[in-house]
């Protein structure tokens, strides 16, 4: 394990895989570093890039200097980029990808091209208010300290299939899951909002917008509306693909992007 602080003094653990360029990998709710989906990921990554694997802010072994704040989560982000060498490639996912796109609206030349994946904005004002009403569930819960409820409750919530959350105190992982419940209220704060169409179209970074041909319609919307804001973006759907998006499918995508 590797650490850096973060410009507010937090410690950000992270791992390094690979060679090549820089790659800062962000991942979104509910995933931290060294949970084997992520450093399955990561791997595959690393067959192009030097993958900068990091645990955003109150996950794993990183820290969580409080108040929580979007602005935080940035800092965090140009830390990794530091670390780095100063420039990057970013690459977010769901939550993540929202991060992503502020990383390039905000840190400059620092940023040399992102790309999204599933930016998991709500698309429409209807989806606003169910959101609202899901967040004020989760939270609840959480301040109830019913951790695992939380997760489970969220993850329905977003359209994760019933089974599958049921089964999740199975999987290795899951301890690690829900004693990082508290940082869907951190989510929850960055996809809350509908895309910030009027800001996007000042990101001037080389902008990747990709969304899985099985992913819900909501998330199709929401790639649309930023491909349209962002200058020159490219918009790809990826075909078989849902919002947990295969690492080997996505992988030439984002090498003929970068490089």
């Amino acid at each position: 394990m590797n650490s850096t602080p973060s410009k507010d003094g937090t410690t950000i653990a992270y791992d390094v895989y690979g060679s090549g360029p820089a790659l800062i990998y962000i991942t979104g709710a509910s995933c931290y570093r060294t949970f084997k989906p992520i450093v399955e990921d990561a791997k595959i990554f690393a067959r192009s890039f030097t993958v900068y694997n990091y645990d955003r802010r109150g996950r794993g072994d990183s820290g969580n200097t409080l108040p929580y704040s979007l602005e935080r989560e940035i800092e965090d982000i140009e830390a990794m980029i530091d670390a780095a060498g100063g420039t990057a490639y970013v690459y977010g996912h769901s939550s993540g990808a929202v991060l992503a796109l502020e990383a390039a609206l905000r840190l400059g030349g620092k940023v040399r091209k992102v790309a999204l994946y599933d930016a998991s904005y709500v698309h429409d004002e209807k989806e606003k208010v169910e959101y609202r009403q899901l967040s004020q569930t989760v939270q609840k819960l959480l301040d109830d300290g019913k951790n695992a409820e939380a997760m489970r409750t969220f993850l329905k919530g977003i359209g994760m299939p019933s089974a599958f959350v049921w089964l999740l105190p199975l999987f290795p992982g899951w301890k690690k899951m829900k004693a990082l419940a508290p940082t869907l209220a951190y989510d929850i704060a960055l996809t809350q909002d509908l895309p910030p169409i009027e800001r996007a179209a000042e990101v001037t970074v080389p902008t990747l917008i990709g969304v899985g041909e099985k992913s819900p319609a909501g998330l199709h919307d929401v790639a649309r509306q930023l491909a349209k804001a962002i200058p020159n973006a490219k918009h790809s759907q990826l075909t078989g693909q849902n919002h947990m998006v295969s690492a080997k499918k996505l992988l030439p995508l984002l090498s003929d992007f970068f490089k």
